[in-house]
Formats: C-alpha cells, sequence, structure tokens
C-alpha cells in the first residue's frame, strides 16, 4: 500500500462516518499520510482527526477512535493505533513491502508518473533553442512554427530550473509549463517550444564545460528558489558529494544486479529477511535502516506531484539525497548478494529486487534533473 492509497483509505472511513452520521463534518478533499516524526510510531500517520475535532465539536482523540474501528481490518493495514492528542499511526501489513517493490520493478522508467500514463517516460530535455530566429518543426510533416521567446533573468540557474520543471511537471500530469514557472523561464514540452535568453544558453555551456553536464545541473537545481547558488571549483567525485553519492548508488545497484547473474540468479520480490547478526540493542536501529528505504520508495511519486506543484526542483534532488543515504545503510544492513561460499537464498533474491527497486527511483528521478545515471562508476 502506498502512502496515496492509505490516503484514500482514510479519506474513505471519514466518508463513511458522515454518511453514517457519526460525525458532522464536511468531508476533506485529500488526506495527509506521512512517515511518523518518531521511529516506533508505524510506518505512517495522520492528524485527520486533530484537524475534524474542532468542525465536528468532539475531542480529537473521540473522533481518532471512530476512524480507527473503520479502519482495523483494511487491506494493507495491519494495526491502527491512537497515539499523543489524536494521530492516528499505521503499520502495513506484511505484504506491503512486497507489493511495493513489485509495483515500482513493474512500472520501471514509469514509476512515479502520472502524466506519462505508464506508457514509457516523461519527454526528454527541453529542446531550447539558442536563436528566437530558429524554427521549430516538430515532424517531418508539420509546417514550420517560430518559438515563442522567454527571458531568463537568472541566467544559467533559470534555464537549468525550466528544462527540469519540464520534465517534472509533465510526469507529474500538469501538461505544458507557463512562463510563470520558477525563476522566470520555462522549457519545451510535447509540441510547444520555449527560447530561453541566449546569454543563460551561454553560461550553462560555460559552466558545464568547467564542472560537467551533470554537476553543473546538480548544483543549479539542488539549491532551494531562496538559497544561493554555490559552485565549486570542480567537481569532486567522492562520496561526500551528494550528485556523485546518488549516481554511485545506482551504480552500485547494477553492480549487484551484474555480481547476482554471474552468481546464477535475479531479483525477486518477497522477504528480505532479517538483518546481519547484532545485539537486542541493535536490533531496532537496523529494521528503521529497511523502513527508511521502503518510506522513501513509496513517496516518491508524491514527492515528484508536490515539486512539480511548487515548482521546485531541488525537492527531487533531496529526495534522491534521502534515496541514496538509506539504501546504502539498508545495504550494509542486508547484504543482497550471498557471502563467501553460501548458495543463493529467496531472501537474497528479495534483498536484490529490493535494491533495484532502489536504483529505479534514483534513475528516474535523475532522468527528471537531467542528469545521468551511470552504470559504472
Amino acid at each position: 500500500m502506498t502512502p496515496a492509497e492509505l490516503s484514500r483509505t482514510v479519506l474513505r472511513s471519514v466518508r463513511g462516518a458522515v454518511e453514517e452520521q457519526e460525525l458532522s463534518v464536511p468531508v476533506p478533499a485529500r488526506i495527509v499520510v506521512q512517515p511518523p516524526p518518531r521511529p516506533g510510531c508505524g510506518d505512517y500517520a495522520s492528524n485527520v482527526a486533530l484537524q475534524l475535532a474542532q468542525q465536528a465539536g468532539r475531542p480529537a482523540r473521540e473522533v481518532a477512535e471512530i476512524l480507527r474501528k473503520r479502519l482495523v481490518g483494511s487491506a494493507g493495514i495491519a494495526r491502527v493505533e491512537i497515539a499523543g492528542p489524536g494521530f492516528l499511526n499505521f503499520t502495513l501489513g506484511d505484504g506491503a513491502q512486497v507489493a511495493l517493490v513489485r509495483d515500482v520493478l513493474a512500472q520501471g522508467a514509469a514509476y512515479g508518473e502520472r502524466g506519462a500514463g505508464g506508457r514509457g517516460g516523461v519527454p526528454g530535455p527541453s529542446p531550447v533553442r539558442t536563436s528566437a530566429r530558429e524554427p521549430v518543426r516538430t515532424s517531418a510533416r508539420e509546417p514550420v512554427r517560430e518559438p515563442v521567446r522567454v527571458p531568463s533573468p537568472d541566467g544559467a540557474r533559470g534555464l537549468a530550473v525550466a528544462e527540469a520543471l519540464g520534465r517534472i511537471r509533465a510526469a507529474a500530469g500538469e501538461g505544458l509549463p507557463d512562463a510563470a514557472g520558477a525563476a522566470g523561464a520555462v522549457g519545451a514540452v510535447g509540441d510547444d517550444a520555449y527560447v530561453v535568453d541566449e546569454r543563460a544558453v551561454d553560461e550553462l555551456a560555460v559552466l558545464a564545460a568547467r564542472l560537467g553536464a551533470d554537476e553543473a545541473r546538480w548544483v543549479l537545481l539542488r539549491p532551494a528558489a531562496h538559497d544561493p547558488v554555490r559552485v565549486p571549483e570542480r567537481p569532486v567525485q567522492r562520496e561526500s558529494n551528494p550528485r556523485f553519492r546518488v549516481q554511485y548508488a545506482y551504480a552500485r545497484v547494477r553492480a549487484l544486479v551484474r555480481n547476482a547473474a554471474e552468481l546464477g540468479f535475479e531479483g525477486r520480490p518477497g522477504d528480505v529477511g532479517q538483518a546481519l547478526g547484532g545485539t537486542a540493542a541493535q536490533a531496532a536501529p537496523v529494521a528503521q535502516s529497511l523502513q527508511a528505504l521502503l518510506t522513501l520508495l513509496a513517496t516518491y511519486p508524491s514527492d515528484i506531484e508536490v515539486a512539480a506543484r511548487l515548482r521546485a526542483p531541488d525537492r527531487v534532488a533531496r529526495h534522491l539525497e534521502a534515496t541514496a543515504d538509506a539504501f546504502f545503510r539498508w545495504h550494509d544492513d542486508f547484504p543482497p548478494l550471498p557471502v563467501g561460499e553460501q548458495k543463493p537464498l529467496a531472501v537474497h533474491r528479495a534483498r536484490l529486487a529490493l535494491a533495484e527497486a532502489s536504483g529505479t527511483v534514483l534513475a528516474n528521478g535523475l532522468r527528471l534533473l537531467g542528469i545521468s545515471a551511470p552504470e559504472y562508476l
């Protein structure tokens, strides 16, 4: 069960309580569920009861109890608990992890994309032109059309943001971007082309030549709109560089797949089993590494939608950083490959499948930012 599916399930419980007159409140348009603020509080949490309590004229915990009773036994939910003043904490069923990994692998490059409709991906990098006089032809049979010129006050950053937003908004199902996008510039999606100031194109080209295209785009896209851009003297190819860490995590996934093929097995969604041996005190952090990775995989589609809505490609970059870090922690706790003379087991197939799902999210996010996902580093 994904966060979106859980949100819809909770919304149905509210609607049912209203229809059966257990609650007298307007049914909200949507309900937010998110990872709990503290470990050990389930897989997801929602403050919907606190939001409805005032309108219902009842204590929040009483509203939460009404919803809890309706949610207990729902498909994919193993446990629903009330915490604090009225938060609902959800623990998903054992099959949720397997279903998530299977879903990510089945969708592949389309995972997280609504605009693509699961049909194989969003448009590629925006066909930005360096001259407003250069015509745009969308196909050999179509007439030549003049592109629309759009100024880019923030130079190279505006151009990088524009191109990334074109891909992100298409993936989120928002269609073509408009001239009111972040940084005052837009790229091109589908049949319409927009031209960004020639100076911005030159500035981006100079920065890419100095740092490399991947590092240049990451440096420009990673800061939030209100944060300054800090351009390094040169790119650092080590784990202290977040962009390299994200790419390295993907390359590590591909190396695991190649090594597994040499050992004669491939990934298959299933129970990833127990982590490496340790004391009871170490068990909780180890479980957290698995849950953190699963949560990031599950919330990737919703984070793409938020990034599109807020015109904030930096949110995609931060999600990729968190996913890479969570993957490395989980990888150390749950080694996907057999050790020594050990033969591949079902648990190794399950771990490899989870690693491949992690790589899918990393590759998809990098593609939306216009950054490569190399199989070798």
